[in-house]
């Protein structure tokens, strides 16, 4: 996996959110990784980037601000991403370190 790190790889990662990008990073310098080119199992690449699709379900876009209940929305989503990390994390132990981004867009807006 090629990203902008000085040695250009990384056996940092961290899974995370956002919009139009990939769920997996550099946990160093914060480059998108391509899903394809993580080690996992098809199975585990669906399931990320069905997580990744729902992100943002508690904002409302045209008006940057967060929908009803979109504290828990939000919390859910944190919630699912981290089981999904645990399995990523499970899939290249001893190979990659593997953290979870939780995503605090509704927190700030409580």
């Amino acid at each position: 996996m090629r990203c902008e790190c000085k040695q250009q790889k990384t056996n940092e990662l961290k899974v995370e959110g956002d919009v139009g990008a990939d769920p997996i990073w550099c946990n160093h310098c914060n480059c998108n990784l391509d899903i394809e080119e993580i080690p996992i199992e098809r199975d585990l690449k669906l399931e990320l980037m069905k997580w990744i699709g729902k992100y943002g379900e508690w904002i409302d876009w045209d008006k940057d601000e967060i929908v009803p209940n979109g504290v828990e929305l939000e919390a859910e989503h944190n919630k699912e991403g981290l089981k999904i990390t645990e399995k990523v994390q499970k899939e290249l132990e001893g190979k990659y370190k593997v953290s979870f981004s939780p995503s605090t867009f509704a927190k700030a807006y409580k």
